[in-house]
């Protein structure tokens, strides 16, 4: 059995992530540790934030909508700028 797994025609997401996908990435983990540094610092009632993340990352999972998408694609992320190949 010489198979490679995972197969090499499959693409790895984890270096060569799109755009849109590393800064939804990036904001949930910010949003969840501000909500950790918030409920420590100020209210546990900051924890909601963490768990509401922690949903919409679940919800979209299952649905593929994801409002941080739509914000970002507005704001232009994922886009090539001229000049860019």
């Amino acid at each position: 059995m010489n198979e490679t797994f995972p197969p090499s025609s499959v693409e790895q997401p984890s270096c060569g992530a799109p755009p849109v996908e590393s800064a939804i990435r990036v904001l949930a983990g910010s949003f969840v540790l501000l909500s950790l540094a918030l409920a420590q610092l100020v209210s546990s009632w900051w924890l909601l934030l963490a768990a509401f993340v922690g949903l919409n990352l679940i919800q979209s999972a299952f649905t593929g909508f994801c409002p941080a998408e739509i914000v970002f694609r507005r704001l232009g992320v994922g886009t090539k700028v001229a000049g860019e190949q």
